[in-house]
């Protein structure tokens, strides 16, 4: 009797246990969704002729080679380009030094001979001719012979390549910077403008994109390293440093598909979903800003060394004569990533870069999607008195909050980095090269200036 009565009770609770679960089970969240599952949500919506959906899935499936962050192969290459990574790996070991030299003549004694070396060797081991031939067949559509995540990993190799070439010593020194012209050899030279018209940039320098975010293998192992043989708090700095860029790209995804399907709904008149995407945004940019919070503070990145060993490899300022102009290329900067780019189009702000900034450093497809999310910018859309609208612009505004305080942040904890001492060398930053100013001081709240007028901008 006993068991009678314990299994009715039993299966009383589970009938109501089944219910009260359909009943609930609406409110549970899903699975998170794969960024597979992601990018065939954008797919979808580009095939269905949305133009912001459209750029992001051009971006995903041309610079991404389908995936993004972009795919990068750093090994399965046509047998004549494999010489530039094997000269970068041989040569890296050469490149720091500890403690920088003050000495110019001495400094300018090791960078000839750097220079010497990869010169040997790249006339040595590459062949130009068929280097050109290669390029030549890919920018004619022919990607059987370079595939897009190979030539992601190349456009990085020849990048960090050309940067070793232009120091030619870690850290940067005065001899260097002073520099105006340099005269690259013809093995760096050559791939150059094929890559340059590819990925639809202008610069010598490189980007953020082909430095950084292109320097990692399928498996996510950073390829070319720089201070190899250097102390392991150097080693640690950097990888903690170029790493957190690439873990904004992998973070920023979801972000990117999140504003796309904003848009999309609100276009579709479903403020519902425009509400719940934006949401979203909000949730995944919390999560994102965390690896910046996280790492940009002296346990995880020293700024004993980050000055010397890190930032100066990043840096270029140097330029050429086009037609009848000296023109002059910066190097990498922080305003090269793309995710701030993008949520600041989103968010109808003006641009931090200039047009002609934008055309030397930001590929192309970047450069296309940030078009189409400013163009798009629901708060251009908001109608006074709509209550639906009124909620929208309330989830905007939690977004604008997150990059002020992020901006806040940045502006505070990048400055220490910035004033360590580096008699070495001249003061500079990578994005904007040697610093005006007589003094330290003075060239740092030029650039600090920037910063305030940029948080001031995010409103």
């Amino acid at each position: 009797m006993l068991v009678t009565i314990f299994f009715l009770i039993t299966f009383a609770l589970g009938v109501a246990g089944f219910y009260a679960w359909q009943y609930i089970r609406p409110s549970i969240p899903f699975v998170e969704e794969t960024s597979k599952d992601r990018i065939q949500a954008i797919k979808r919506l580009s095939i269905g002729g949305h133009e912001v959906a459209s750029a992001l899935t051009e971006l995903i499936e041309k610079d991404g080679a389908g995936e993004w962050p972009p795919r990068s192969d750093h090994d399965n290459w046509p047998q004549a380009l494999r010489p530039y990574k094997d000269i970068y790996l041989e040569l890296i070991p050469l490149l720091s030094a500890a403690p920088p030299s003050l000495d110019d003549a001495v400094n300018t004694v090791r960078r000839e001979k750097y220079r010497a070396l990869m010169r040997k060797l790249l006339t040595e081991r590459i062949n130009i001719a068929v280097v050109e031939a290669i390029m030549s067949s890919v920018e004619a559509g022919n990607l059987s012979v370079l595939p897009r995540d190979a030539i992601n990993g190349f456009y990085c190799c020849v990048a960090v390549c050309r940067h070793a070439y232009r120091w030619a010593t870690i850290p940067v020194v005065k001899v260097a910077q002073l520099e105006t012209v340099i005269d690259f050899p013809p093995e760096l030279d050559a791939p150059w403008p094929y890559l340059q018209r590819y990925f639809g940039v202008t610069a010598e320098s490189g980007n953020n994109t082909a430095n950084v975010v292109h320097n990692f293998d399928p498996n996510g192992n950073r390829v070319y390293k720089i201070n190899v043989g250097m102390s392991e708090l150097i080693r640690s700095s950097e990888e903690t440093f170029f790493r957190m860029f690439y873990d904004l790209e992998v973070l920023a995804l979801p972000i990117y598909c999140s504003m796309v399907q904003a848009v999309a709904s609100y276009d579709s008149n479903d403020k519902l979903s425009t509400i719940k995407h934006l949401e979203a945004v909000s949730t995944h940019l919390r999560e994102l800003l965390l690896v910046f919070y996280e790492n940009v503070h002296e346990r995880r990145i020293s700024q004993s060394v980050w000055l010397s060993y890190i930032q100066g490899f990043q840096g270029w300022g140097v330029g050429r004569m086009i037609d009848g102009e000296f023109v002059k290329y910066d190097g990498l900067s922080g305003n090269h990533v793309l995710l701030f780019q993008a949520i600041d189009a989103f968010l109808g702000l003006d641009r931090y870069l200039t047009d002609e900034a934008m055309d030397r450093y930001i590929p192309y497809n970047q450069r296309e999607l940030c078009l189409s999310f400013k163009k798009h910018s629901l708060r251009n859309k908001m109608k006074e008195g709509d209550r639906a609208d009124a909620r929208i612009e309330e989830e905007l505004g939690k977004i604008v909050k997150q990059m002020r305080v992020f901006r806040a942040a940045h502006r505070t904890r990048v400055m220490p980095y910035l004033e360590q001492p580096a008699p070495e060398r001249l003061p500079m930053t990578a994005g904007k090269s040697v610093l005006k100013g007589d003094t330290l001081n003075e060239a740092l709240k030029l650039l600090d200036d920037m910063m305030a007028t940029r948080l001031r901008e995010t409103v």
